[in-house]
């Protein structure tokens, strides 16, 4: 049975966090219309956030590559081009997610951090608004 990924992190415009429900197997983000309780399709919504969250990844998998394997003191070719090819698979990861969830640990920290999706009685994705990191003297 899928998930809603990113559960307890997407509100309504009126900041109104909003619940999970299934509708038979599919999980839903439920928005209050005025007393009408929307049911909008989770994949619908987390894949508006997802594509929000990777966009700056595609056409950028070699620098990132690179980096990344920098950080984590793995130079070699080999663990470059293995964490390239992870770079390269966002869609498998989303269907991934969608399976398995987003760790609850995970969720709890982005919302402790700011993080939150902001979406219309459509579901369509309004903002997302992200922790940034705070620089030096503030």
């Amino acid at each position: 049975m899928k998930k809603a990924v990113f559960e307890g992190l997407v509100f309504a415009e009126d900041d109104q966090q909003l619940s999970v429900a299934y509708v038979g197997v599919e999980p839903c983000y439920v928005i209050d219309d005025d007393g009408f309780m929307r049911h909008i399709s989770a994949e619908k919504v987390d894949r508006q956030i997802w594509e929000e969250l990777t966009r700056g990844i595609e056409g950028n998998e070699d620098f990132l590559s690179q980096k990344a394997a920098e950080m984590m003191g793995q130079e070699d070719p080999f663990s470059i081009a293995v964490i390239r090819s992870q770079f390269e698979r966002t869609d498998e990861q989303f269907a991934q997610l969608q399976e398995i969830g987003f760790p609850e640990d995970a969720r709890m920290y982005l919302g402790m951090v700011g993080f939150k999706a902001i979406v219309n009685y459509r579901g369509e994705l309004i903002e997302l608004k992200q922790p940034t990191a705070i620089e030096d003297g503030e």
